[in-house]
């Protein structure tokens, strides 16, 4: 939303030309003479400005001026659903189309602008980058109140150039309350604050989480002016989380400026009730937590040893209770299933939390906006987004914590049926496993199932709402029964008390739930792109060896419906379309000819990387360095757009040749 100057004088001179062209000063001249009037025909108090801006609305003058004046912007909108009337906007450098948006005279808004940064010393011998060429970039996301922003990718500095604005609406919460223009106590009781998330994003596309900024905005309410700026020092995450990366200079405005502004003494009481009122609830909560895992201990000794996962540390070093990481979350119309929400979060990539040094394994646990931000996290990340998920879409689904091969510690998902089925969800890979328990009391001779899954043992289930420890004799999850009412089986934290501490708006500390956005990938343009980049490859790669390539232009469009059915086959673990492709290729390689066929997958959209990758394959080097005669090559690109930047990239390379014996 940020304008230069002559762009804001422009839009100044088209406002009061319009207000010009409709006599607007006549109008509210008319307006003022009647209220005036009315006034004193009922003998009341003299009138105030809040009295004639009341007598505009009445008369519809308001309605009138903004009925052709429009504002246009470079939005795409996210996906998500939402009580209320709020607008939800996500801008993609990716994407440019050209939205009209209205902005209501009767609403609030919060216009935060990013005036650079300063202080990035890790980035402080970094040259200044040539015109055109590729570095690495800083990328600025934000969350409010449902609305999520992006900003232009800028290039790492030590001060970089991030020069932005956002317009977040402010509305209430209440049943048709949105489109009310909220008042100086009204947001003064909104505690929600504005997410920021700082990506670095280096020449090969890698992502890295720089910083996760928690900017309590509501500091403009006492200013004087109805502005204020702050200088928001950016922390470091995971191991650095108590180092500073930099800082950031905001300027933050609330439009239509308020009437009467707040003491800045009531703001800060306001802020330290708030603080004083979660520190008590999480004092509570750590104090029943201990009180609940002294009796867990007393079942069995050995229960010392098992996973049983109550606290976690999120991306600041936080600790947070596991149920918090897990909210019921809703796709809209971008997920259409849960298989294909498991689809999605697999889609993700995976990284373990960097640690400076050996040793072991650091686990970080990330909010979820850092995370989606990132596009990619631990299996931790994975687990709680897919269960958030599975919940939105009314599924009892809850994260496992327990072991994998070799004693690992790991987290999977869940879902409990209302036929006491169990399905086992690997969020990595999209899997499910059906649960079938083995009868340890059963007589030797009788056969017993064998396990399918790769989990070995399980310490504790959660999700939004409930914490339950596994008391069984063996953790074994081929031994488990999930019978969750069974005490014997399972002690279950108090629902209350979980509820204290991780409900939606319980504390003023929670991280509020980012809605998804809509695909930033144009498949189509992707999947062209690709597929031009990996045929350059492929035929330099056969010049370097001599070999000349032709290209089989219809062969390489058949590929098309084995790809299509190998990306269906992973949303629902159906095969189907296989025989169609099968029949088009006989018809396509003439007698005499033989036919080989590589498919692979891939996260990403780099040729050269995937490439690469391809020929470490000796099956693919086969097909790439064919050589014999009529040699026909294909190859084929689909790129498969997900929520989010997520995208699954499908290759497949062939070749016919004349068989000679």
């Amino acid at each position: 939303m940020s304008l230069p100057p002559e762009k804001a004088t422009e839009l100044k001179q088209i406002i009061h030309d319009h207000l010009i062209k409709m006599d607007i000063h006549g109008k509210i001249r008319d307006v003022l003479a009647e209220t005036v009037r009315g006034d004193g025909q009922h003998g009341q108090r003299s009138l105030s400005e809040e009295d004639f801006i009341h007598a505009l609305q009445r008369r519809g003058i308001v309605e009138d001026v903004m009925k052709d004046l429009h504002f246009t912007n470079d939005v795409s909108h996210t996906e998500a659903d939402s009580v209320n009337k709020s607008a939800t906007r996500f801008v993609d450098k990716n994407i440019t189309q050209l939205k009209t948006t209205n902005i209501s005279p009767l609403r609030r808004y919060l216009y935060l602008q990013v005036l650079g940064g300063k202080a990035f010393l890790e980035h402080l011998q970094e040259p200044e980058p040539l015109p055109g060429q590729v570095c690495s970039t800083f990328t600025l996301h934000l969350h409010f109140r449902n609305q999520r922003f992006r900003s232009k990718p800028v290039p790492c500095a030590c001060e970089p150039d991030l020069q932005e604005g956002f317009l977040l609406e402010v509305h209430r919460d209440g049943p048709g309350d949105a489109s009310k223009m909220a008042d100086a106590t009204t947001m003064l009781s909104i505690c929600d604050p504005v997410h920021m998330v700082l990506i670095k994003t280096d020449t090969s596309g890698d992502t890295t989480l720089i910083s996760s900024y928690f900017l309590d905005w509501r500091r403009v309410l006492g200013a004087p002016t109805g502005k204020t700026s702050v200088s928001a020092e950016l922390l470091g995450v995971g191991s650095e989380c108590k180092v500073a990366v930099g800082v950031l200079n905001l300027k933050l405005e609330l439009y239509p400026p308020l009437t009467e502004n707040l003491s800045p003494d009531v703001v800060t009481t306001q802020q330290s009730l708030e603080r004083q009122k979660t520190a008590e609830k999480e004092r509570l909560f750590l104090v029943y937590a201990k009180q609940w895992w002294q009796e867990f201990l007393e079942i069995r000794p050995s229960h010392q040893s098992k996973l049983v996962k109550i606290f976690a540390q999120d991306e600041n070093g936080v600790n947070r209770p596991v149920c918090s990481y897990v909210r019921v979350l809703r796709a809209g119309r971008l997920l259409e299933s849960p298989r294909q929400a498991a689809r999605f979060v697999s889609l993700l990539a995976q990284e373990r939390a960097p640690v400076v040094g050996g040793g072991v394994r650091q686990e970080q646990w990330c909010s979820m906006m850092a995370f989606l931000c990132r596009n990619k996290g631990d299996c931790e990340d994975h687990a709680t987004l897919l269960c958030s998920l599975l919940l939105g879409f009314g599924l009892d689904a809850y994260v496992c914590v327990g072991t994998k091969a070799k004693n690992v510690p790991y987290t999977w998902v869940m879902t409990c049926g209302t036929d006491g089925s169990i399905t086992f969800w690997e969020s990595f890979t999209a899997h499910r496993y059906l649960h079938r328990p083995i009868d340890p009391d059963a007589p030797p001779m009788v056969p017993q199932p064998k396990p399918t899954h790769p989990y070995r043992t399980l310490g504790c289930v959660f999700n939004n709402k409930r914490f339950l420890a596994n008391c069984q004799p063996s953790d074994a999850v081929e031994l488990c029964v999930f019978d969750f009412t069974d005490g014997s089986r399972w002690k279950a934290m108090s629902e209350e008390a979980v509820r204290s501490v991780c409900a939606p708006g319980s504390t003023s500390s929670l991280p509020p739930t980012p809605p998804l956005c809509s695909p930033s990938v144009a498949p189509n343009e992707a999947s062209n792109q690709l597929e031009l980049e990996m045929r350059y490859l492929l035929a330099e790669h056969r010049k370097d060896l001599g070999l000349a390539t032709v290209w089989d232009d219809h062969l390489s469009y058949l590929l098309s419906a084995a790809l299509s059915a190998y990306e269906l086959e992973r949303c629902t673990g159906v095969l189907c379309g296989n025989e169609e492709f099968q029949d088009a290729v006989r018809r396509a390689v003439p007698d005499g000819h033989t036919f080989k066929g590589f498919p692979i997958h891939f996260l990403h959209r780099n040729a050269r990387r995937a490439f690469a990758t391809c020929l470490r394959s000796a099956f693919c080097e086969e097909i790439v360095c064919c050589r014999g005669d009529h040699v026909r090559l294909a190859v084929r690109v689909r790129v498969f757009a997900y929520p989010e930047a997520a995208c699954a990239v499908w290759i497949m390379f062939a070749c016919k040749y004349r068989s000679v014996l």
